[in-house]
């Protein structure tokens, strides 16, 4: 009780009911190449679904890992995923930055500058263009020197001017840190995620109504011919009046619109081409300008309610991105993301209370970029609005293709996937138990998991699978050449299949190759829902491989009896039984309890349950009633891990035995708990006996 200098009654509580709290142990942890989506961050994921909405569809490079993160979630639905990227790796601009100072290239694969800032303004994988060749950037040596993936076709060029396109923003907090207050000269937006789908995109911004739809033109008639989509003006100026893609609106003497053509490219004042040929042949001397997506939106910007309010005006926009190429819907020229009457203002709101700006409104909403940079007449935008203030409001809309995007897929290395793994390292920070490789080398990344993360953790078991190339194709060489994969790795935290399957690729429809591990992880997940982790994931009852269309290789009895020797375990398919895990071991050399996968699993769900409780014994005194508490709440977890078969005794010492004058002086606690965990059976013995009739069964019993 607290001392008190005046009488009274003060009142305290004491809560002696705290107990252990299971830890989850059934999600896994995955790094892989993808073709969209944040880079090395992990991320949670529930479902194939998500997947695919995140880290977009598999294709001919990225399948193998897509449909190893598949492979687990068909059995789970906590799958955290990493996405790892190549040192190349960029996302896609609307515009080519002009970089700082001039360049000069000497024929070699070294470009200088003067009064440049490459190592600020450039990073590796962007492609310059000077001197209307494009370079790709191999490396920043610092701010008035790089080099060049490959030399100049042109020769030297002195002091030439250089711009650049793509950026890097690998995930939300690398936006946040670099980019939240935008980057100069790329224009309005980047894509969202490093990779080739950036490319696919287009964005268009109408920032006026007179952007929206203009039908006080100059020029006095223009000509449609329906053999060919050249048009032509008289007295018109469609290099100023319009941008590529904007709709010209034909109207007859009676008033009424007869047709409705997009304009591809601007030739000159006079002449531009159209993306299909006309209809109707004719000449009109009444047409109007219209923005290229004003039939996506209700009616054109304005002054929205809330600057009205405030006495501002002219503070509307709308926003569309579209699927250019058809990389993301499959459809070119599909709209798949639009953003009406977004504000200038930076303290906007809509009706809803909501921020309305159109800056958040794109970073909060969009799945597909970021903002970078106020484009077009801009005066304002960017401010709260206030009494009197007219926003900036450009006449004509704002419409450009992305580009620059690399995925850089096809030059990922091992080192590039090491990294992705180093996101799982810190067990404080991401909880996971079930380390899924895919189809990483088990020689470099598998042991690089092994001792990094997993040895690291000591709350994770890593999943490894041989190499394609180990059994796909490979007859009579299989354990042979699995031996070389499983190499000399020795640890408990570790387990490896016997191979691969083939699996059917609804996306492509195609048949693929993958590795087994995301099933054999996927099982253990399984297995904690339907059992506990401390049950074998083995076997006809909780072993049942999905998806299968065959095997790689299927291991007869005497490979399989090679391939347990070495840690192996083999999955087989059975006919009329199914392809089964018919192993249950783990990478430990030594012969010992933890060399079965049941047995590690269930040290580690007894470990991270109870060092979570004994967390909760930090700064406290290392007394009788401290250690009595931390029995009377490790104890009954105990008997429920017994009662549901874990563990077939049990004991927790927790007492001044172990916690000597000597310990507590050195401001420790111990608490020592002896388990005798269960064993799954991997061998049976059948006897079958035959008995003379007259005998008696009590007779032969003991004999036998």
């Amino acid at each position: 009780m607290a001392f008190q200098v005046s009488p009274g009654v003060n009142i305290t509580e004491l809560d002696l009911t705290a107990g252990v709290q299971a830890a989850s142990l059934s999600a896994g942890a995955f790094v892989g190449m993808f073709e969209w989506g944040p880079a090395l961050a992990p991320i949670s994921i529930a479902s194939e679904t998500e997947l695919v909405s995140v880290f977009g569809k598999p294709d001919s490079t990225t399948y193998e890992y897509w449909f190893s993160a598949q492979s687990f979630l068909t059995y789970s639905n906590q799958l955290r995923v990493v996405r790892a990227i190549a040192s190349n790796a960029l996302n896609a601009t609307a515009e080519a930055k002009t970089l700082t100072g001039t360049v000069t290239t000497n024929g070699s694969t070294t470009v200088v500058g003067t009064t440049t800032a490459f190592d600020t303004e450039l990073v590796v994988g962007q492609t310059i263009v000077v001197n209307a060749e494009s370079l790709v950037v191999a490396t920043v040596t610092n701010s008035t020197q790089i080099t060049v993936a490959t030399a100049p076709a042109t020769g030297n060029v002195t002091g030439g001017a250089a711009t650049a396109y793509g950026v890097l923003i690998k995930n939300e907090a690398q936006w946040d840190q670099s980019f939240s207050t935008g980057s100069a000269g790329y224009g309005l937006a980047a894509g969202k995620w490093p990779g080739d789908l950036g490319s696919s995109l287009k964005v268009s911004l109408c920032p006026s109504a007179t952007a929206f739809e203009d039908t006080s033109l100059t020029g006095t008639s223009v000509t449609a011919n329906n053999d060919t989509t050249t048009l032509t003006g008289s007295g018109t100026a469609f290099d100023t009046e319009f941008v590529a893609g904007d709709l010209l609106v034909l109207i007859d003497s009676s008033s009424r619109e007869v047709e409705t053509v997009k304009i591809e490219t601007i030739t000159n004042a006079t002449q531009v081409i159209l993306a299909t040929k006309p209809t109707f042949d004719g000449t009109y001397t009444t047409f109007k300008r219209q923005w290229e997506f004003a039939n996506f939106f209700d009616g054109a910007p304005g002054t929205s309610a809330f600057a009205d309010n405030k006495g501002a005006s002219t503070d509307e926009m709308h926003v569309v991105v579209v699927d250019e190429d058809g990389l993301v819907t499959g459809v070119r020229g599909t709209v798949i993301e639009k953003f009406a009457y977004a504000s200038k203002a930076s303290d906007a709101k809509d009706a809803s209370g909501n921020n309305n700006y159109y800056v958040n409104r794109l970073n909060r909403e969009s799945e597909f970029v970021w903002w970078l940079g106020h484009v077009g007449t801009t005066t304002s935008w960017g401010t709260p609005a206030t009494s009197g203030k007219t926003f900036g409001s450009a006449t004509l809309p704002y419409t450009k293709s992305l580009v620059g995007a690399v995925d850089g897929n096809s030059t990922l290395t091992d080192g590039n996937i090491q990294t992705g793994w180093d996101e799982f390292a810190d067990p404080d920070t991401t909880d996971v138990a079930l380390l899924v490789t895919g189809p990483a080398d088990p020689r470099t990344v598998g042991v690089y998991v092994i001792n990094t993360v997993a040895e690291v953790r000591k709350d994770a078991i890593a999943f490894l699978s041989p190499r394609k190339a180990s059994v796909v194709n490979n007859a009579l060489d299989e354990v042979a050449d699995i031996t070389t994969d499983r190499g000399s790795i020795n640890s408990s935290y570790a387990v490896m299949d016997s191979g691969w399957k083939y699996m059917y690729d609804k996306y492509n429809d195609v048949f693929r190759w993958v590795p087994l591990n995301g099933d054999i992880a996927g099982l253990a997940a399984q297995t904690d829902t339907t059992n506990d982790p401390w049950y074998s994931p083995a076997g006809f009852t909780r072993g049942n491989v999905k998806n299968v269309v065959k095997l790689a290789w299927n291991p007869k009895q005497l490979q399989r009896d090679d391939l347990y020797k070495i840690g192996v375990n083999p999955v087989v398919s059975f006919p009329a039984q199914g392809v089964v895990l018919y192993g249950d071991k783990t990478l430990l050399t030594r012969p010992s309890a933890f060399d079965r996968v049941n047995v590690r699993r269930l040290f580690i769900a007894l470990e991270k349950t109870i060092a979570r409780y004994a967390k909760a014994q930090l700064f406290e005194f290392n007394d009788e009633f401290t250690r009595s508490a931390f029995r009377n709440a490790v104890e009954p977890f105990l008997r429920d891990v017994k009662a549901r078969r874990g563990v077939t005794d049990f004991l927790v010492i927790c007492d001044a035995t172990n916690n000597t004058s000597q310990v507590i002086d050195a401001n420790q606690f111990v608490g020592d708990i002896f388990v005798k965990p269960t064993r799954a059976i991997n061998f049976i013995q059948l006897n079958f006996v035959a008995v003379r009739t007259g005998v008696s069964f009590q007779e032969v019993i003991g004999a036998v």
